[in-house]
């Protein structure tokens, strides 16, 4: 049976992704925005309200219940095929990164040398692959979780990492928004484990202003990509000079 917590879960997110905030949602149904946040943090809503809300924001009460429902069976990782067949096609690509990016049909058209039906046939497949659901007037759901990523050295990142070496990586990364820093440090096991989670929450972080900045319009957004890399390194130069690591010394021992 379906929790009431989930429920409320699920509508916030359907709120996030409609760009409703707490003080718009407020407005439309004469509320305070400090009594709808209270009602949120405690998931405490009255039917009457709850149908006030859904019609306030134009949302289906079956999309927030299948959501919830369905939220462990929200897809987290593509197959090795699917991201082949994704990457080997330039404008399903195109297509796959702006839904994720959430831009609309009518967005992509506006950005892409696409038609509209080239567009919608691209949603036709990302939706046979599962990455959405295709609803009513080409709107968009999408059917990936919070945790979602490309495979690890699957054909999506073999192709960005291609890409960052001929591409991305050639910028001497000085311009507006822009930065590069590369520390060469020595560390013990336990400082670089600190290290590699401190960098694993920037992504969180990084995914999560994403989610939060999806409620601004179109043209107030701007592509940016942030790379992270960490791994024990040292340039060829410098391994060439390494002196070679003495065999351990064996000990006679006399009878």
């Amino acid at each position: 049976m379906l929790q009431a917590s989930s429920l409320v879960d699920s509508l916030k997110r359907e709120l996030k992704a409609r760009g409703i905030t707490y003080a718009d949602l407020a407005n439309r149904i004469d509320m305070s925005e400090a009594s709808v946040k209270r009602m949120f943090s405690q998931k405490n809503f009255t039917l009457q309200r709850l149908d006030e809300i859904l019609q306030a924001a134009q949302i289906d009460f079956r999309d927030i219940a299948l959501a919830g429902h369905d939220e462990s069976r929200l897809i987290s990782e593509l197959t090795y095929v699917q991201e082949k067949e994704i990457i080997g096609d330039p404008k399903l690509f195109i297509v796959a990164v702006s839904v994720l990016n959430q831009l609309s049909l009518a967005q992509i058209v506006q950005v892409y040398r696409m038609t509209e039906a080239e567009v919608v046939k691209c949603l036709v497949r990302l939706d046979k692959i599962g990455i959405i659901a295709l609803q009513p007037n080409n709107r968009v759901k999408l059917l990936v979780s919070r945790t979602f990523r490309w495979i690890p050295d699957g054909p999506i990142q073999a192709h960005f990492r291609e890409q960052a070496y001929s591409d991305y990586l050639d910028s001497q990364f000085d311009g507006d928004h822009e930065l590069l820093r590369l520390v060469n440090v020595m560390l013990s096991k336990k400082s670089i484990a600190v290290l590699l989670e401190r960098l694993k929450q920037v992504a969180r972080e990084f995914a999560l202003q994403h989610q939060e900045d999806a409620r601004l319009p179109f043209e107030d957004k701007y592509a940016i990509s942030m790379l992270l890399a960490a791994r024990p390194w040292m340039p060829r130069t410098f391994q060439a000079m390494l002196r070679e690591k003495p065999a351990a010394s064996r000990v006679v021992r006399r009878k």
